[in-house]
Parts: C-alpha cells; structure tokens; sequence
C-alpha cells in the first residue's frame, strides 16, 4: 500500500551556506531528483503503488554536508542494491542531490541514519 512507502531524498545543504545558492534553486534539485527517479523506474511496484495515491505520498527530506556525503551515500546504496538517482547538475557537473525510488521504510531507514533533517 502506498501509505507504507517512503522515499528519501538528500539535498546538499552547502549549497545555501557555502556557495550562496538561491533557495527555490536548491528547492529545484530535490524536484529534478525525484522527478528523475520516478521516472527512470515508473513501472517499478513500489514506484507504481506509491504514485496511484498521490494525496499520500511519503518524503524524508535530508540534508548531506557536502558533494562528497552524496557521492559515498550513492555509492553505498549501490553496495545495497537501493535503487536511486544521484541528480548531477549541469553545467556546473557537480552532485547536487540524491532520490531513492519509494520503498518501504525498514528497507532503506539505515543508510540514512547519519542524516539531519533539511531545515
């Protein structure tokens, strides 16, 4: 059911702090992020339960430190066989944010442990 479901999203969160982004432009890389993962995996069951109750779908904002947290998260996730997007902003070619596709809680909670709500 989709209410079960969950999906993670990481934002950089020295985006605003160290390199003066604006913040609907930091705003726009979680949207590029999760729309891309929904996406690439549309017909996945989770993705496709997740998106049939779309008055119900479940976030978890966090913030990473920097492009480097999102670089060892994404490749930890890929250890696990998580499926997600790393959303890599262009031109700048750097990693901005990270989507997991929507899975249940308890299956993806750990790898993001280490992570602070995006305030």
């Amino acid at each position: 059911m989709a209410s079960s479901l969950v999906q993670y999203v990481v934002v950089r969160g020295d985006l605003l702090s160290a390199l003066k982004w604006p913040t609907g432009a930091v705003i726009a890389q979680a949207c590029h992020a999760c729309t891309a993962v929904l996406h690439i995996y549309k017909d996945d069951e989770n993705v496709v339960s997740y998106t049939t109750d779309l008055d119900n779908m479940h976030k978890v904002v966090l913030k990473a430190k920097s492009e480097e947290n999102l670089h060892n998260l994404a490749e930890k996730l890929k250890e696990g066989s998580i499926d997600h997007k790393l959303w890599i902003e262009q031109p700048e070619n750097y990693a901005t944010c990270l989507a997991v596709k929507p899975y249940p809680k308890e299956e993806v909670q750990k790898y993001f442990k280490k992570f602070q709500l995006f305030k």
